[in-house]
C-alpha cells in the first residue's frame, strides 16, 4: 500500500499544468525524432541532456520518459509505411506491416500499433511499479562483492550479446572501458590516460560521449550512405480497426506485453529477442497461417506490444541497480549521474518523489501517446520528407551546442569530432556502440565496487566473491564464456561422427 500511495502522490506532482506540458513536449519530440530513418531516443536524449539542465531533476526526468515510450512507438512508422525501421526494435514490424501498406492497409497497421502500444505500455508499466521495490529489497541485502559480480556480469552479458560477434562485441567494451578510466584517480591522485592534457583531468563526460557517438556518429554515418532519390511514402488511407482487427490484435497486444516486459529486463536483452519471439508465437498460434508474409495484422500487434512492454522492463534494472540494459536506458542513467543522484537500491529511499512521479508520467505519457498519434499520423509522415540535408544540419547544431554547453570548453569539440569519428567506424565495420556507453558508465563503478571489496578484505582476491548471490552470478559469467567453446565442440564431434556413420 505505500507505493501505491507513493504513486498517487506521484500523480500529484505530474498532473500540473506545466508537468503536463513537459511531458507532451517529450512524447512529440520521441514520436517525432524516433519516425526519421537512423535517429533514435538515444540520440534525443543525449541530444537534450545539456539543454535540460536549467530544468529540475523532476521535469527534466519526465522529458526523458516520454522520449523513451514515444521512441518505442514512433520507430514503427517507418517500418510500416517506408519499410524502413526507425530502430533496430522495429525490425520485425517490417515484415508485415509494410505489406499491409502496399495492400492499402497501412492506416490498420498504425492503429494497431498505436493501440498496442498502448495496451503493453500501460500493463508493463503496472508490472514496474509492483515489481521494481520487491527488486530494492533484494538489492539492498547485498554487498560490495555481490554489486561487483552483477556489474561483471552486465559488462559481458551486454558485450557477448550485441553485435555481430563477440570479438567486436568485447571490443567496444573494452573501449568504453578505456574512456571511462581517463582521468584523475580518485584513491591515488594519478592521472590516468590525460597524456599530459589539463582539459582530461576530470576525464570525458558522459554526455559528450553519448552525443558523439550517437548523434554524430549516426549523422555522418547516414550522410556517408544517402541517396540523392527520395523514399517512397506510401499513403496512410484512415486510420481506424475493425471489428475483425480488433478480434485478431488483442490476444497478440497480450502475448507481447507478457514475452517483452522480462526480456527488456534482463541485461542485454532489449527488445530485438522478444519482438522476434512475439512474430513467430504468433505466426504459429494463428487461424490464419496463410497471410503471413503477406500482411498479417497479428504481425504487427505482437512484436509493437512486445517493443514497448520491453521498454518499461527496462527501467526495473536501471532505478533499483544502477544498470542500464540498452543504450536509452544508458543515457538515463548518465542523466541521472549528471544531477548527482546515484540509481540504485538506496533511490527509492532517498529521491522516493523523483522516482514515483517518473513513474507515474510513464501512464500520463503512455495515454498522450494515443491521444496525440492516433489523429496525427498523417501529419507524422510528413517529417519523412524533410531533406536529410537539413536534418544532418540541425543534428550537428544541436550536438556541437549541447556538448559545448557541459563545460563552455573548446576541447570538448574536438573530443567531441573524434568520438563522431570513431562512431562512424564503429558503423562502417559493425561494432556495436551500447557496449561502449554501458563500459563508460559502469566502467568506474565497478572500479569503486571492486576496490571496497579489495579494501574490507585486506587486499585478498577472495574479497571479490561475496556470499551466495556473486557465486551463482559468476556461473553464469562462466556459461556465458564457455557456451561458444561448447557449441563448437558439439559441432565438431557432430562432424567426426558423420563420416564415421557413412
Amino acid at each position: 500500500m505505500d507505493n501505491m500511495h507513493a504513486l498517487i502522490d506521484g500523480f500529484g506532482a505530474v498532473l500540473t499544468p506545466q508537468n503536463l506540458l513537459i511531458a507532451l513536449i517529450g512524447v512529440t519530440i520521441g514520436t517525432a525524432v524516433s519516425m526519421l530513418p537512423g535517429m533514435g531516443t538515444a540520440m534525443a536524449i543525449a541530444l537534450l541532456l545539456p539543454i535540460t539542465y536549467g530544468l529540475e531533476p523532476t521535469q527534466a526526468f519526465i522529458m526523458f520518459a516520454g522520449i523513451f515510450y514515444g521512441g518505442m512507438y514512433g520507430g514503427s512508422t517507418t517500418a510500416i509505411l517506408l519499410n524502413t525501421p526507425g530502430q533496430s526494435s522495429s525490425v520485425v514490424t517490417v515484415m508485415e506491416g509494410f505489406k499491409m501498406t502496399r495492400k492499402g492497409r497501412g492506416g490498420q497497421a498504425l492503429a494497431t500499433a498505436a493501440i498496442g502500444s498502448f495496451v503493453a505500455g500501460t500493463i508493463a508499466t503496472v508490472a514496474l511499479v509492483f515489481v521494481t521495490p520487491i527488486t530494492v529489497d533484494f538489492a539492498i541485502g547485498l554487498g560490495a562483492p555481490d554489486y561487483f559480480a552483477i556489474m561483471v556480469l552486465a559488462l559481458v552479458a551486454t558485450a557477448s550479446v550485441l553485435g555481430s560477434s563477440r570479438i567486436r562485441g568485447f571490443a567496444s567494451l573494452l573501449f568504453g572501458l578505456a574512456l571511462g578510466t581517463i582521468g584523475i584517480d580518485a584513491v591515488t591522485g594519478q592521472q590516468r590516460l590525460t597524456y599530459g592534457l589539463p582539459q582530461l583531468a576530470d576525464g570525458i563526460d558522459v554526455v559528450i560521449v553519448a552525443v558523439g557517438v550517437f548523434a554524430i556518429g549516426e549523422a555522418l554515418w547516414i550522410a556517408a550512405r544517402g541517396r540523392a532519390t527520395k523514399d517512397e511514402v506510401l499513403p496512410v488511407g484512415r486510420v481506424w480497426m475493425g471489428r475483425s482487427d480488433w478480434r485478431r490484435s488483442w490476444g497478440p497486444w497480450l502475448r507481447g506485453t507478457a514475452l517483452g516486459f522480462p526480456f527488456g529486463a534482463m541485461p542485454a536483452g532489449g527488445a530485438e529477442v522478444p519482438t522476434f519471439l512475439s512474430y513467430v508465437t504468433e505466426r504459429r498460434l494463428s487461424k490464419h497461417k496463410d497471410e503471413f508474409g503477406h500482411g498479417a495484422i497479428e504481425g504487427v500487434a505482437g512484436p509493437e506490444a512486445a517493443n514497448n512492454a520491453s521498454a518499461a522492463g527496462t527501467l526495473v534494472p536501471m532505478l533499483a541497480l544502477g544498470l542500464p540494459c540498452n543504450a536509452t536506458a544508458a543515457i538515463m542513467l548518465a542523466a541521472f549521474q549528471t544531477y548527482g543522484i546515484q540509481p540504485g537500491p538506496l533511490l527509492f529511499e532517498n529521491e522516493s518523489t523523483l522516482v514515483w512521479t517518473l513513474i507515474a508520467s510513464l501512464f500520463i505519457g503512455n495515454a498522450m501517446l494515443l491521444v496525440l498519434n492516433m489523429p496525427m499520423i498523417p501529419i507524422w509522415v510528413k517529417l519523412l520528407r524533410i531533406p536529410k540535408p537539413y536534418l544532418f544540419a540541425g543534428i550537428l547544431f544541436f550536438a556541437s551546442m549541447g556538448a559545448y554547453a557541459v563545460n563552455a570548453q573548446p576541447f570538448d569539440l574536438f573530443v567531441l569530432l573524434v568520438l563522431g569519428l570513431v562512431g562512424l567506424a564503429m558503423r562502417r565495420f559493425g561494432v556495436p556502440m551500447l557496449p561502449l556507453i554501458v563500459g563508460v558508465i559502469l566502467g568506474p563503478m565497478a572500479e569503486r565496487q571492486a576496490r571496497m571489496s579489495l579494501q574490507l578484505s585486506g587486499g585478498d582476491l577472495s574479497g571479490l566473491i561475496g556470499g551466495p548471490v556473486s557465486w551463482t552470478v559468476y556461473g553464469i559469467i562462466a556459461l556465458i564464456a564457455l557456451w561458444p567453446l561448447a557449441v563448437l565442440v558439439r559441432r565438431r564431434s557432430t562432424r567426426v561422427r558423420e563420416p564415421a556413420a557413412a
